[in-house]
């Protein structure tokens, strides 16, 4: 491992900042909100893309420290002690200003921490990746998102049968709310199928939603017995925010990007031209290198480490926090990302 590696370890500013907000409260309220959408996106304004190759020696070397490894699996224990201590503070007597902030620094939390890190160990193989994957999950009420990313989305990705990929002049707003429901549904008819290929009953005991669903509402259950209403309400509504903000991502990732239909009626293969990349090395490494998306789509067992960057990519000409802020107003996203979707499709 080089000194440079340590770099990955920025990615905890994000869960630290919820922390120091949940000490400090007041003008601090908004700590995470503030890092996540305005110093992050100002650094990828001043410093200028990073797009570095990773050599094959490198990359053996890489997969072989624990060093990488070790960095995401203590992200879990970080999202829960700071669920519970986000639980604790929320049952003082603090103001809306602060429980505005801090249901905010929770739900990014949630998204970066939980669901982003998610997302990598749910590539692994593995009965405990996928326990560690969903413990990550279970918070944001996105416990499905495995099955449905790693049997659903990485097969139809770019077409019309892919619920998160975004399509042409569709905005933001239509399409965190056809996504989530997409998505929801695809886990549910995938289990299902896996389970009919088993022989099994669809609500057989051995179908993971099953159980994914069930550690849901215990969680959800403890904090309603050992809060109250307000408390239960606090954390559902950081759910929702966490995976609003996983689904503006998925947005950007695949937005108006489309694999031609051939003329034997299937898909061609996912290839560089099908994911929006940002070679911006802040929200690289915040996001654990989600944003060389590409090489993700291509090889999706590539450990975050050793993901590469692909030249003949689509590329952002933005980073992925910034790009979120730039979507959240549709005209200004179309005007800016329309016509470069139309020189990557022809």
């Amino acid at each position: 491992m080089k000194i440079r590696d340590l770099k990955y370890l920025l990615a905890y500013l994000i869960p630290f900042s919820a922390f120091l907000a949940l000490e400090l409260r007041s003008v601090w309220s908004f700590s995470t909100v503030i890092l996540a959408f305005l110093i992050i996106p100002v650094f990828e304004l001043i410093f200028k893309p990073n797009p570095n190759l990773i050599s094959s020696e490198l990359q053996l070397d890489k997969s072989a420290n624990v060093f990488f490894e070790s960095i995401l699996y203590l992200n879990i224990p970080i999202l829960f002690i700071l669920i519970f201590r986000t639980f604790t503070i929320i049952q003082l007597d603090i103001t809306n200003i602060e429980t505005l902030g801090l249901f905010m620094n929770v739900g990014i939390v949630m998204a970066t921490t939980g669901i982003n890190v998610a997302h990598e160990i749910g590539h692994r193989k593995g009965k405990l990746n996928k326990i560690c994957a969903a413990l990550l999950l279970i918070p944001s009420l996105y416990g499905h998102f495995t099955l449905e990313h790693n049997y659903g989305h990485h097969k139809w990705v770019a077409t019309p049968e892919d619920p998160v990929s975004a399509e042409l002049n569709q905005n933001l707003y239509a399409f965190i709310y056809s996504a989530v429901i997409g998505v929801f549904k695809n886990s549910w008819r995938i289990s299902f199928r896996m389970q009919e290929k088993k022989g099994l009953s669809l609500w057989h005991f051995s179908n993971e939603l099953i159980w994914i669903s069930l550690a849901q509402i215990f969680l959800f259950s403890l904090i309603f017995y050992f809060g109250n209403f307000f408390s239960l309400i606090f954390f559902i509504s950081a759910a929702i925010f966490s995976f609003s903000l996983l689904e503006s991502i998925d947005y950007i990732e695949h937005y108006g990007l489309r694999r031609k239909l051939l003329s034997s009626g299937k898909y061609e293969i996912v290839n560089e031209k099908h994911s929006w990349n940002s070679e911006h090395e802040i929200g690289r490494i915040f996001l654990y290198e989600l944003t060389r998306h590409t090489d993700h789509h291509i090889s999706s067992i590539r450990k975050y480490q050793n993901l590469r960057n692909l030249r003949n990519s689509p590329q952002l000409p933005f980073g992925y926090p910034s790009a979120i802020l730039v979507a959240l107003l549709p005209p200004l996203w179309f005007s800016i990302m329309n016509p470069l979707v139309k020189s990557y499709n022809n």
